[in-house]
């Protein structure tokens, strides 16, 4: 097979999947394993890619050209190596925890679940590998359209609103800016490839690149950047897998990866370092990881609660983009692995707290670990991983971004990681601690119900990932070192 063929079979397999699924839709079992090969399918497929990016190949491949110089082009660089690997692993094990979930919770329409979630997938792969921004819009809008369905699955007046909101921020900005940006773009450089060193320099002056990061910035909502984070809230009344998608496996990592990957190939960091707005814009991530970490501490819904932690946490990797250094863009790309891994396991478990416990508030969560030690142990292990402490990998991605700070000279900055850090420890600790040490006020002893077992082979699939990215961050940081020191 060769590597074209690869590239394609991987943006067109989990496609082959939502065709299957939806043929067989009636037959729960067969669906599900539809699901599951197709998942692991793509991730042999990237596996394969893997070795060569590794090597500094770019394999690349063009779909089709409308117009000279516009083409739809797959070309892999290291940026998108990890995300196509987080990816394709995380399809797979989200997989096995839907099916626990979704028919444990008795949840209606779970053919249209697994048919939408295997397109969102899709275009997560061709964001993944797209060689330049025409490509990454088009799947962009995509994945946007794709996991509407998702969000709105209940089909609750609830979800209809969330639905709402969610489809009007990320279209309104993703036209209103992004489009604008990107066609400027061309309109100065004639190409929209994603080059190293970037393509703007020499062809932006001060103002029109201020403008024109802005525009890339705030055009990417998907990256949650307050005062575009709304949609990412309001989406939490989607099932627990959907969380998962929105929050570990694609949309908000597809987000934050696009404005990692303007900043490093559109604007390149030279030429991004000296541009006016990027300075703001370092301190409007700053301002929303502490913001969004407060907020999280007043939320008792869990899901709520994890939902502003994640637009606290996804900024951080736009803190590393626009610090512009060299370890800040390894720190930025290394927090969208890490957190990841430690996110949707948090979510895993909120999940299996709502179908084994019926709880979702975190005040009805007291003595839930006698109940459910293993979800609440590994709920545990995510708090860790995403306050960043060992042994968890999570300490890697604040490490270097921490470094990345000094770098730059942004010793704020580093004061901003460490007091978040410390919210994260009083929000997200406070589940296993009042889990395991606080007292329900019953006299009988506990009966175990855990949560169903394909959901904690999920649960503990992420959980361990979060203890091994610890002591072998080495493919991912290997993959960064690539883009800084080509």
């Amino acid at each position: 097979m060769s590597v074209e063929q690869l590239i394609l079979y991987a943006v067109l397999t989990p496609l082959v999947g939502a065709g299957l699924i939806a043929l067989i839709g009636d037959r729960p079992n067969l669906r599900e394993a539809a699901t599951l090969t197709a998942g692991v399918i793509l991730f042999w497929l990237v596996g394969n890619l893997y070795p060569l990016v590794a090597a500094g190949q770019t394999p690349e491949v063009t779909l089709v050209e409308m117009l000279p110089g516009l083409s739809i082009n797959f070309r892999i660089e290291p940026l998108g190596m990890i995300f196509a690997g987080i990816v394709s692993f995380l399809w797979i094990v989200t997989s096995i925890y839907s099916i626990g979930y979704m028919r444990d919770h008795h949840e209606q329409n779970q053919t249209r679940f697994y048919f939408f979630f295997a397109i969102a997938i899709s275009a997560a792969m061709g964001i993944a590998f797209a060689g330049n921004m025409l490509t990454l819009f088009v799947f962009y809008e995509i994945l946007t359209i794709s996991t509407f369905p998702l969000v709105t699955h209940s089909g609750t007046i609830e979800a209809k609103r969330a639905g709402r909101v969610y489809l009007g921020i990320l279209m309104g900005t993703s036209i209103a800016f992004l489009l604008v940006a990107i066609i400027w773009t061309w309109s100065l450089t004639g190409t929209l490839d994603f080059t190293p060193g970037g393509i703007l320099a020499g062809k932006a002056d001060g103002p029109v690149a201020t403008i024109l990061l802005c525009l890339y910035v705030f055009g990417i909502g998907k990256a949650a950047l307050m005062p575009f984070h709304r949609w990412l809230p309001a989406a939490m009344v989607a099932p627990t897998p959907v969380s998962a998608l929105l929050h570990a496996v694609a949309v908000v990592k597809a987000g934050v990866f696009s404005v990692l990957k303007v900043a490093i190939y559109i604007f390149g960091s030279d030429f991004l370092i000296n541009v006016a707005s990027s300075r703001w814009l370092l301190y409007l991530a700053a301002a929303t990881v502490l913001i969004a970490s407060l907020v999280a501490m007043t939320k008792d819904n869990l899901k709520a609660r994890l939902a502003y932690s994640t637009v606290s946490q996804l900024s951080y990797v736009i803190v590393g983009a626009m610090l512009a250094s060299d370890l800040g863009i390894i720190g930025g790309g290394m927090q969208i692995a890490m957190h990841a891994f430690g996110k949707i396991t948090l979510f895993f478990c909120a999940g299996a707290f709502l179908v084994a416990a019926h709880k979702t508030d975190i005040s009805q969560m007291r003595g839930i670990g006698r109940t459910m030690p293993f979800t609440t142990f590994a709920f545990f292990i995510g708090s860790l991983s995403i306050i960043g402490l060992p042994p968890m990998g999570g300490l890697w991605s604040k490490w270097y971004l921490a470094m990345g700070a000094l770098e730059a000279g942004q010793i704020a900055i580093v004061g901003v990681l460490m007091i978040s850090s410390l919210l994260n420890v009083i929000y997200l600790l406070e589940i296993p601690f009042n889990g395991f040490f606080s007292s329900t006020g019953g006299g009988k002893a506990p009966v175990t119900k855990e949560a169903p077992l394909a959901s904690l082979i999920a649960i503990g699939v992420t959980s361990a990932a979060c203890l091994i990215l610890f002591f072998h961050p080495d493919p991912v940081y290997n993959l960064m070192r690539l883009i800084v020191a080509p």
